[in-house]
């Protein structure tokens, strides 16, 4: 048995189907790292591995508030903060009715290789809530984030644990919660990122998980001598911050994207994507992209109802690069199939784990270019980090700077994802030097400061 099958077997998966996703990506890890276990048993020893995979605590909370009809609501509330080797706790706070504790640790888990990934000095976590944004308004989403602050205050803190937004988690909702912070607290300080500019938030972060995604991508194919994205067709699933913004760079930079999606179906405009029309669509939290036909009769919109059994099909489309950018597992072998067989070059996880393992494995057997998420979707949380830089030297950084940290950032981790992937025996394998060089480094630091 291989020294990543015995640590696999330490943990079993219980009854508790919640927690599917995070042994899912518990497993891609530990399989990944093999190249280190067996070159160095240090890790072994020291337990890291039996330490990593256990928060180092986890919240958990209720959240009462009253609606516009003065009726109670109640909402469950969660922080699992990871890890702290590397920094202070560092990841998004989401709310959405499939939030659970399983969730937040295959969240919180990416999280720390992700963050270690950047090279800033932050840890991992993350939380959230089952409470559902959409349909409320504005008064009722405020009550319930000063609720939730009522008890999270308790837990963060600029050089304890520095939320920010996820999923449901927007400029106005983060408003809301520092807002009730200043007032518990009695304190102005960078307790959250992804505040609006003008009270402690950077520029470009809503749009920096998105450009990330795109900057690293270039990267990626460069050093993988392909073809440049300029003039190419590419595919996008999704239609929420970060699905917009990788849109918005590619077209910026000269590629064709054809498609998007939401939760009800997929628009293919051959044309290209009309961004404003998207964004206007979804600007209002209940609106289909069925409308998107209404104004392009050129478009196709296909409702979730007509996809092929398991498969998505934006992934149907022939394309040069593919950006999965919706959810965790929307990618599945037969979509992978189907990249390869219309000849993608290019895949890059927008979302956080977005593809399954078997489609992974297809795609990097058929020397597809593939970015996983922890490291092509660190852009986020590198502008975050700069947001806690810029508050507390009580500073603001100008866009060109901004951004050229963020490509310098992305550009850097590419190369040494590609680099630990080529010293470990594993070249052009992005997701095992993802996972060995965020994991390294943690793991360093984790037995430097001892048990």
């Amino acid at each position: 048995m291989s020294i990543a099958e015995n640590e696999i077997r330490k943990f079993e998966h219980g009854n508790c189907a919640e927690n599917n996703v995070f042994y899912q990506a518990m497993e891609e890890v530990i399989y990944s790292i093999a190249p280190l276990l067996e070159s160095d048993d240090k890790y072994i020893r020291f337990g890291i591995l039996d330490r990593l995979v256990v928060p180092d605590r986890i919240i958990k909370f209720k959240v009462t508030w009253l609606n516009d009809d003065n009726q109670v609501q109640v909402n469950t509330g969660y922080r699992v903060q990871f890890n702290n080797a590397l920094g202070p706790y560092k990841g998004g706070l989401r709310f959405h009715p499939s939030v659970n504790e399983g969730i937040l640790k295959f969240l919180g888990f990416e999280q720390i290789l992700k963050n270690s990934l950047t090279g800033l000095p932050i840890g991992g976590a993350k939380g959230g809530s089952d409470f559902d944004p959409k349909g409320k308004s504005d008064f009722e989403v405020m009550k319930f984030c000063t609720a939730f602050m009522t008890e999270l205050h308790k837990y963060i803190g600029p050089r304890i644990d520095v939320p920010a937004g996820d999923i449901g988690v927007g400029a106005r909702e983060i408003g809301y919660l520092f807002g009730e912070y200043k007032k518990i607290t009695s304190s102005y300080e960078g307790a959250l990122t992804g505040k609006p500019y003008f009270f402690g938030g950077s520029l470009m972060r809503p749009e920096a998980t998105g450009y990330g995604v795109v900057y690293f991508t270039q990267s990626m194919l460069e050093i993988e001598n392909k073809e440049p994205l300029e003039g190419k067709i590419c595919t996008v699933s999704g239609a929420g911050n970060v699905a917009l913004h990788v849109i918005e760079k590619l077209q910026e930079i000269g590629a064709t994207v054809v498609t998007c999606s939401d939760s009800h179906g997929t628009v293919y405009d051959p044309r290209g994507i009309d961004l404003a029309l998207v964004k206007e669509l979804k600007s209002n939290r209940s609106t289909s992209l069925e409308a998107y036909v209404q104004t392009h009769t050129e478009a196709k919109y296909t409702p979730v109802s007509e996809y092929p059994e398991g498969e998505h099909v934006v992934w149907n489309v022939p394309c040069y690069a593919a950006f999965p950018c919706a959810t965790q597992n929307e990618l599945y072998e037969a979509d992978a199939r189907n990249l390869i067989e219309n000849g993608c070059v290019s895949v890059s996880e927008g979302a956080n784990m977005p593809s399954t393992p078997n489609a992974i494995a297809l795609l990097q057997s058929h020397k597809v270019c593939f970015a996983p998420a922890k490291a092509a979707n660190a852009g986020g949380v590198a502008v975050s980090e700069f947001e806690m830089s810029q508050n507390a030297s009580m500073s603001k950084w100008s866009y060109e700077k901004v951004n050229f940290k963020l490509q310098e950032t992305m550009q850097m981790i590419c190369k040494r994802v590609a680099l630990t992937a080529k010293d470990y025996g594993v070249e052009g394998n992005y997701v095992d030097g993802a996972n060995i060089a965020g994991f390294k480094k943690v793991a360093d630091a984790m037995i430097a400061e001892g048990i």
